[in-house]
């Protein structure tokens, strides 16, 4: 019985100091990040480095031109047909920044903004244009670049929100604009309301003489079911679309 004890408590012991060796090799695998914890780290960076592959640093715009503002004005129409030529990716980066480029070190823009606010989003929906695959991308004035957060053609799709207006999806992109109203009602309350409109007019103008001054075609668009295009374009909650511009070759 004694022999027998001894055996029992010199196993308990063992026991004990394997259990300890175990929690310890544990314990220093978590602080290392070895194991599991170093693939979910590498899942955790992916997202980041795709985000970065999809950004797209457009060609500098050109601040003149051979083409009067005057005669840009005279040359304004609402083309609604397209030859189907390509635009170039300069022509893309050309109206962009008509639409919402900076003018300055300090962020200014080329459209008037109340309280310097910047309520204003554009999305491009690229459909024939060299050497941008197509796909939806949203503008970013400060670096003048585009960030990619589509592959697909939704121009048809955006043609029925848009009550079947074939300009749509002829266009070799569509310019869409949304507001984000909070950005400027937090500083003027309900009137910021009517100064988001203001500029919505400002922008869009600027995007039809840019247009006219290269004999490029376009038209603005207001007649569209608001929810559907939201939801085609995945846009946020805080965003309202307003405007739909389709451009082209005319």
């Amino acid at each position: 019985m004694v022999a027998k004890s001894g055996n029992y408590h010199h196993g308990v012991t063992i026991g004990i100091i394997w259990g300890f060796i175990f929690m310890l090799v544990t314990a220093l695998l978590l602080i290392c990040g070895c194991g599991q914890s170093e693939s979910t780290s590498a899942a955790s960076l992916t997202p980041a480095l795709e985000v970065e592959k999809m950004r797209i640093k457009l060609p500098k715009p050109k601040y003149n031109s051979d083409v009067s503002l005057e005669e840009s004005l005279v040359k304004r129409r609402s083309v609604r047909n397209y030859t189907g030529e390509l635009l170039t990716i300069e022509e893309v980066s050309q109206l962009l920044w008509a639409a919402q480029g900076t003018t300055s070190d300090r962020g200014g823009r080329t459209a008037p903004s109340a309280g310097a606010l910047y309520p204003l989003e554009v999305y491009v929906i690229v459909g024939d244009v060299q050497d941008l695959t197509i796909g939806i991308y949203l503008y970013k004035p400060k670096k003048h670049e585009l960030v990619m957060i589509s592959d697909k053609d939704v121009r048809q799709q955006l043609t029925g929100a848009a009550l079947g207006q074939s300009s749509v999806k002829n266009g070799a992109i569509d310019l869409l604009f949304t507001a984000v109203y909070q950005r400027t009602t937090v500083k003027y309350g309900d009137r910021g309301i009517k100064y988001v409109h203001m500029e919505i007019g400002h922008a869009a103008q600027n995007v039809c003489l840019q247009a006219a001054a290269m004999d490029l075609g376009a038209v603005t668009i207001g007649a569209f079911n608001d929810h559907e295009v939201s939801k085609i374009l995945n846009l946020p909650k805080d965003e309202e679309p307003l405007y739909i511009i389709p451009v082209g070759k005319r």
